[in-house]
């Protein structure tokens, strides 16, 4: 096949010197070429991440086919990555070592010579909680040159988040400060993460099989990505029934929280205390018609869903396939793109950050439309650069032990006003007002090895939940009460109103009647007249918290990060600190080590 100038992008130079190259190309070398391609479009908007360079072999230099991946992983996802990538490589004949960052032995880093990184962005641009000394480490200055490491980093994120993918760009820029070569271009993914984690890996498996003098032809591109799907999971939901949906809080509460209860017969899904429960919803179809009367188009046409093609009318689509309540960054720039709107490219113009910041803060999509009109020639290029409907995780408050075949969860309404419009949030109402007994809902499991209880059942546990934060604690002790484990347990709930919010009373005091939960303190925050939260309680408790943490204990933090969680870890280290007669340095560093030695987890977001 010949380029033709007439009907190409390119000037008579390059079509001749591509019209030389390509011939000669084998297919390895293509399906190369193809990835590199790909990835270097990613890589060219991030403001932090070098445009690749394209580098000959040369003198018959080879890559080893030994490949360590470290990996930073909050809720499990980065983690999942990595080990899919390990039996890809595996499969390919590499010697794969893989492990999480934080069982990484540092001294080791200057050894290796090809290292994938998949990581994760916690929060508002932070590491994950199992990255935490690795990132310090390789950001400090004791870190080693790496002049002979070849590496390339799988970075995961939330596009509507300022800080998107944060993590992986700053490991990715400083290997390359210290000495390292990319394997291949640093990939950003969003929350809709598989596509583009099948290009990175068919990019790297091919790269590295290119570095092999003699070796075999890499594998081609259907080899190298993510499998197919033989059970469920993420991108093979379960259809899960309803068997329960009952609000937990009493009349007059300011609160709405369901417990919901979910049969997973015939599924074959299983799960541990501490996992998570992935929820694909839908969009309220009250929000979609709106929408539809803003664009004023046809919602029986059709459009297409995703890359196979597959086709659905477009109210369908709104409702089922797009996220619409969130407006990202991504999203606004492509827009402005495709509309030509004036005031949305001042909008984007340098120095209005904070000003887009602002904009995007609780408006959505029914806003931006409103506010700018909408973009393209059809209702096809319109949902052309929205985002696919990401799934809602919500961690498991039932044990598989106690309740097989079934998984519960806790699930808190959220409900507003943002810019004279009430706003609902898309999962949670959904469970609160339209789901019903006998309805069904696609689920997936999302394993989650950073929230584990002890491996030794006689370790005593010391659990922080507030609110709907209680939910992994409440799978932790039907599982110990299912187990028999003796370890002591101790629990710190809170929340506005004893009376009406005491969420699974009846069953926390039950359990403290017959021993599996040894101790609880509770702190209902608008019963008094200075407010009382958890972390008050843990200071009032302060010695024999201590006391526990000396005997070994294991401390677990399930809820609001940006509160609540900040405010317990600073407590903790006051306590450390007075009852331990230390230095504020050192009662930190007693929390560090709690971390790494897995005494200190959190399930936060």
């Amino acid at each position: 096949m010949q380029l033709q100038v007439s009907n190409s992008p390119f000037i008579q130079e390059q079509a001749e010197l591509l019209n030389s190259l390509l011939p000669s190309l084998n297919e390895t070398q293509k399906i190369w070429l193809s990835g590199y391609l790909t990835a270097s479009l990613s890589v060219s908007n991030s403001s932090s991440a070098e445009a690749p360079v394209l580098e000959a072999q040369g003198g018959g230099k080879t890559i080893s086919k030994e490949v360590t991946i470290l990996y930073g992983s909050q809720t499990g996802n980065a983690q999942g990555l990595a080990e899919n990538a390990a039996s890809k490589l595996e499969g390919n004949g590499f010697q794969v070592t893989i492990s999480s960052m934080s069982d990484f032995k540092v001294n080791n880093l200057k050894k290796i010579e090809n290292l994938l990184i998949a990581v994760s962005t916690h929060g508002e641009g932070d590491p994950p909680d199992n990255t935490l000394s690795f990132h310090e480490y390789l950001h400090g200055r004791r870190a080693p040159s790496l002049e002979g490491l070849h590496y390339s980093v799988l970075a995961l994120g939330d596009s509507s988040y300022e800080f998107f993918c944060e993590t992986g760009k700053q490991f990715d820029k400083r290997l390359e400060e210290l000495g390292g070569t990319r394997l291949f271009p640093r990939m950003d993914c969003d929350l809709d993460y598989d596509e583009p984690a099948s290009e990175w890996l068919e990019g790297v498996i091919s790269s590295l099989s290119e570095g092999q003098v003699g070796s075999a032809a890499a594998v081609p591109a259907a080899n190298a990505s993510v499998g197919e799907q033989t059970s469920y999971s993420r991108t093979n939901p379960f259809k899960a029934e309803v068997l329960e949906n009952i609000n937990l809080n009493g009349r007059g509460s300011n609160k709405e929280t369901h417990h919901l209860e979910l049969s997973l017969e015939g599924s074959g899904l299983t799960f541990e205390p501490g996992d998570s429960l992935g929820i694909y919803p839908k969009n309220d179809s009250d929000l979609v018609d709106m929408l539809l009367m803003e664009l004023d188009w046809d919602p029986e046409e059709t459009v297409k869903v995703n890359k196979q093609g597959e086709l659905r009318q477009l109210r369908e689509s709104l409702i089922s396939d797009f996220e619409i309540t969130v407006l990202t960054k991504s999203l606004i720039e492509q827009a402005a793109q495709l509309s030509g709107n004036e005031d949305l490219k001042e909008l984007l113009k340098p120095g209005n950050e904070e000003r887009l910041k602002e904009y995007r803060e609780g408006r959505d999509l029914l806003d931006f439309v409103r506010d700018f009109g909408s973009w393209g020639e059809s209702a096809q290029e319109f949902v052309s650069i929205l985002r696919k409907m990401p799934a809602r995780l919500y961690s498991i408050a039932s044990s598989l032990s106690a309740y097989p075949d079934e998984v519960h969860l806790t699930i808190g309404a959220v409900r507003y006003e943002s810019h004279g419009r009430e706003r609902k949030g898309v999962c949670s109402i959904l469970c609160a007002d339209r789901l019903q007994p006998g309805d069904v809902l696609p689920i997936y499991i999302q394993h989650n090895q950073n929230f584990k209880q002890p491996k030794n059942p006689d370790t005593p546990i010391i659990m922080v939940g507030p609110g709907t934060g209680i939910a992994p604690f409440r799978s932790f002790i039907q599982d110990r009460e299912e187990s028999e484990a003796k370890g002591k347990t101790w629990l710190f709930f809170g929340d506005q109103h004893f009376v009406t919010d005491f969420l699974y009373q009846t069953e926390w005091q039950k359990w403290l009647k017959t021993g599996v939960l040894t101790k609880m303190d509770v702190a209902f925050s608008r019963d008094t007249d200075e407010k009382v939260y958890v972390q008050d309680r843990m200071r009032e408790q302060s010695e024999e918290l201590y006391e526990w943490l000396q005997k070994g204990a294991a401390v677990y933090i399930c809820g609001d990060e940006k509160n609540m969680a900040h405010d317990v870890h600073n407590t903790l280290i006051e306590i450390i600190e007075k009852e331990g007669n230390m230095s504020h340095a050192d009662a930190q560093a007693y929390l560090e080590d709690m971390q790494q030695n897995k005494r200190y987890q959190r399930d936060v977001y």
